[in-house]
């Protein structure tokens, strides 16, 4: 095989690669999926709605936490 023959196969192979890459960019866009998006639906995060403490709970963390921070002080 010539070296010209060689070099025509392997335009010719970046050709078809370069319409494949054409086609599959064009579908996914009508699909409504990112185009080199890596990640698919299935292991796209869910977004959970964001949780509240009520006003007591707030209260019993702070008061926990100011009870560890003064036997912390204590120790010194």
């Amino acid at each position: 095989m010539a070296i010209t023959e060689i070099l025509a196969e392997i335009d010719s192979e970046i050709a078809r690669l370069e319409e494949v890459k054409r086609l599959l960019s064009n579908s996914s866009r009508f699909n409504g999926d990112e185009v080199g998006s890596r990640r698919s639906a299935a292991t796209k995060k869910i977004r959970r709605k964001k949780r509240t403490l009520s006003v007591e709970a707030r209260k019993k963390i702070a008061d926990a936490q100011r009870k560890r921070w003064a036997a912390q002080k204590a120790k010194k």
